[in-house]
Parts: structure tokens; sequence; C-alpha cells
């Protein structure tokens, strides 16, 4: 990130440019309005900056990780497939996910009782307090969501609860260090051992376009754990790729919902969204999945 080091944030800067990889070879660059936040964590680079086209986005070491714009776009596709799929979802857990987004849209039906989120770097969540209320929207502070500041894989081996539904709001397998060994078999593992028998778990996955090999070994890892297993991937402006998430359940399959059936359950359960509904869901399920190597066909 171009000579965010010597910037003072209290100041905000004109002139200032992102430069985000896409991929090892491919580059975005973001013109910076104002420079809001930088600090670096025990784990991590963070900054809030806004950003031209994008607005206020959060940054964590040279990824944007989600930005004001575009944000419910990746938040709904990442919660409500799995979410819609489990009849009733009561207790659900995310691991990451500082932003409070994905809380936010989770919090949404109605029918959830309890919502743990565990996130490892306590300086992102209190930024996110701070800086991104519209990513959050007060759910951090709701009596039914519990935030648990922890590392991710050691709160999965050592919780006693089961959970309804998991969600994996995590930075991408390729990207910072802290992230990579949620990825792997061994976490899956650990994630279907405290799921209930009718539990279903989604993750992030990246982008199987530009790191095919990466999500190769993310999709071979569920599949080792999870009977039922599911694709898909949406279009995220401000990453300038689509972004992949996939699926592992013991008993539901979010590809047999049609149209009706998620909006009726959407209704039920008071939830309100902006770009996730019964036609968006069925698409999102049928897309092909996009690779360097070619398109898959379902």
């Amino acid at each position: 990130m171009d000579d965010l080091p010597r910037v003072d944030p209290s100041r905000g800067l004109i002139g200032l440019n992102i430069i985000q990889p896409s991929s090892d070879n491919t580059f975005m660059t973001f013109k910076v309005k104002r420079l809001l936040a930088l600090k670096r964590s025990r784990y991590q680079e963070i900054v809030v900056a806004d950003i031209e086209d994008f607005g206020r986005s959060l940054i964590l070491d040279n990824y944007i990780q989600s930005s004001e714009v575009d944000e419910y776009i990746y938040h709904e596709s990442l919660v409500h497939p799995a979410m819609v799929a489990h009849p009733n979802p009561r207790k659900v857990l995310i691991i990451g996910g500082g932003e409070g987004a994905t809380l936010r849209e989770v919090l949404k039906h109605e029918c959830v009782e309890k919502a743990v989120m565990v996130d490892i770097d306590r300086e992102v969540v209190e930024m996110a307090r701070k800086y991104l209320e519209k990513w959050h929207q007060g759910a951090f502070d709701d009596p039914r969501a519990e935030v648990v500041i922890a590392d991710g894989l050691k709160y999965v081996r050592e919780v006693k609860e089961k959970f309804d539904v998991i969600v994996l709001d995590l930075t991408d397998p390729y990207g910072i260090e802290i992230s990579k060994k949620l990825y792997s078999e061994e976490f899956y593992r650990a994630i279907y051992n405290i799921l209930t028998d009718e539990g279903l778990m989604v993750t992030q996955a990246g982008s199987s376009f530009f790191f095919e090999k990466v999500y190769d070994y993310v999709l071979r890892s569920v599949k080792s754990v999870f009977p039922i297993v599911v694709e898909y991937n949406v279009w995220v402006p401000v990453f300038g790729y689509a972004n992949n998430f996939i699926v592992g359940s013991k008993k539901y399959d979010p590809l047999k919902l049609g149209v009706e059936e998620v909006d009726n359950i959407l209704a039920k359960r008071g939830v309100k969204t902006r770009f996730y509904n019964g036609k968006t869901h069925v698409a999102l399920m049928y897309t092909p999945i996009y690779r360097a190597s070619g398109a898959i066909k379902r």
C-alpha cells in the first residue's frame, strides 16, 4: 500500500493510491479520498479509508475486505443460502467477520436465538465499531449476539456447544497468514463436530479464477468431511472478481430450494435484503464456477 506508514490518518489525504493485488500478476488501483485510520495490530495492518467509487472501505494487509457501496452483495450471498437451507437455525457461529456485517445478516433471521462471533483481532472489531456503523448497524449490541475475541481454530476445538449454522467469514486462503489454517481438512472436521445433526457450514473461498489450485485445495478439504457440498460465486465489484463460497452440509442441500420457497422463508423470518432473494438464490446456485482453465458447467 503506497506510503501508508508515512501518513497521518487524522489529516486525511488526497492523491494517495491503494494498489490491491487480485492475483500474483494482476492489480487494481483505487484513489483514496480520505484516510481515516491506520494501525498495525498484533496480526495485521488495518486501514479504514474512503476511496473513489466505493466509499468507506476496510483494508487488511493490502486486501480490501469490503466497501460501503457493495458489501451487501458479499455478506448477503455468504450468509443467506445456508441460513435458508436450514429449517430452524436457532444457534449460529461466525468465525471472522470483524466488520459486523455478517453478524448483521445472521440476526435478520428472527428464529436466531444466539449468534456467537469469534474474531482473532480485537482492534479490527474496535475500528469497525468506530468507523463502520453502516456495516454492523448495531449488531454488536444485539442481545442475541456474543462477541468473542479468540483464535477461531482454538475456539472450535474447545467449545462445548453445538450450532445449527456456522459461517466462516475469513480473509482469503492465499491472503494473510492468520487465516490459512482455517481452510484445512483438520479445521473442517472440527467444524463438523460442533454442528448439530442437521447443521450446515459455509465458507468464503476467495477466487477460483485467479487462485484455482488454492480453491481446489479448499474444495477437496470440505468434500473430505461433508456428505453434501455446494459451490457458488458472485461478482463483487471492489474485489474485481467473482468471489467463491462453499457450503458443507450434513443433511440439507441449498440446491434443492426454489424461488418461491426461499422468498417464503425470508418473509416468515422477517428478513429484508437488498440483493438476495429467491431468484438470486437460484441464480447463485447455478452460475458456473469461473476458472482460468475454463468455467465448469453444472
